[in-house]
């Protein structure tokens, strides 16, 4: 099993990306995982070149932070390894507009954009190249991703059936829970790193007392009655799961242990006080020593050059461009 996945440098890190993601990948690093920061994605947002180049050094250093061991799996920056420019464009050649026009993310991004960019639209084929290129066989990803995914397959299998069989097709892995992980002020949309939401989302490297005050504050409902249900009582149950990931426990079972709305929240804030300290902590030290994350990056893009480079020279041949 092959595993890739990547994530924008475009915003602070949040309880939504380490659920539905991030964790993830620690649990399933290995010889066989690729993990990518993918900076030239966060060129469709309106994003100042320093700002860019600090949080790609943040991103990189989180990954490093999380438990993610560079000596084990390849971890890199995605404009390092310029073949996943290149297949871009030979993917573009073989992937419609009508696809790329409906996909749920343009149309909500490009409401939001006045003048958006090319990019934007395009970008998901982007995506499928960053996949296709490290042969993965199973992709993390978040519930909001499983679009990308599709048509990560789907361009896969036309390029195979029109040039030859080139590319694996993968296969998404979702969590069990927190797969989505909500707003805590508005439970009905996601947690966002591009919705400013101050209350509303919980950062990775939030003091105590920030993870506290939110969760004190979330949404949830009148009634008072402890029970797992999206439909009736998002708040809660978007609580109930965050509580859940970390326990181990299932969201049912978390709201049979309270009666109280304001013991359940002040429990859930202590376990991720608990769980996320240490985190933070380790993250101070790596992002201070930016001379050993430099070199961990070029370590990273050389793996990952090694591995992509035939599959880029594989599919070039297949579509006919003369190889020197």
């Amino acid at each position: 099993m092959r595993i890739l996945s990547g994530m924008q440098p475009s915003g602070d890190v949040h309880l939504g990306n380490y659920l539905g993601a991030l964790r993830q990948w620690v649990h399933g690093q290995g010889p066989e995982s690729f993990y990518c920061v993918v900076d030239l994605h966060a060129l469709t947002l309106e994003i100042a070149p320093d700002v860019l180049h600090e949080q790609t050094l943040n991103l990189f250093a989180t990954l490093i932070a999380i438990g993610i061991d560079p000596d084990v799996s390849t971890v890199f920056v995605q404009s390092h390894v310029p073949y996943h420019a290149q297949l871009n464009w030979l993917l573009e050649c073989v992937t419609s507009y009508g696809e790329l026009s409906r996909m749920v993310a343009f149309k909500e991004k490009s409401e939001r954009q006045e003048g958006y960019r090319v990019g934007l639209l395009t970008y998901p084929v982007l995506m499928v190249a960053d996949i296709l290129l490290y042969g993965a066989t199973h992709v993390p990803v978040g519930d909001d991703q499983r679009q990308h995914l599709e048509i990560t397959r789907d361009v896969a299998e036309r390029f195979n059936h029109r040039y030859g069989e080139t590319f694996i097709v993968p296969v998404g892995v979702q969590p069990r829970v927190a797969a989505r992980v909500m707003d805590l002020q508005v439970p009905t949309r996601k947690m966002s790193k591009s919705v400013s939401s101050p209350l509303g989302t919980i950062y990775l490297y939030d003091e105590p007392a920030d993870i506290e005050r939110k969760i004190m504050k979330a949404v949830t409902d009148t009634d008072g009655e402890m029970r797992f249900d999206w439909e009736h009582k998002p708040g809660l149950a978007n609580l109930l799961e965050i509580y859940a990931s970390f326990s181990e426990e299932s969201p049912q079972d978390v709201a049979a242990r309270f009666t109280r709305y304001g013991d359940f929240k002040k429990e859930l804030a202590e376990l991720l006080v608990a769980s996320l300290s240490p985190v933070r902590e380790r993250y101070r030290e790596v992002r201070a020593d930016e001379a050993r994350l430099r070199s961990q990056m070029v370590s990273g893009a050389r793996k990952a050059i090694a591995v992509a480079e035939p599959v880029y020279e594989r599919a070039a041949r297949a579509m006919g461009l003369l190889q020197i």
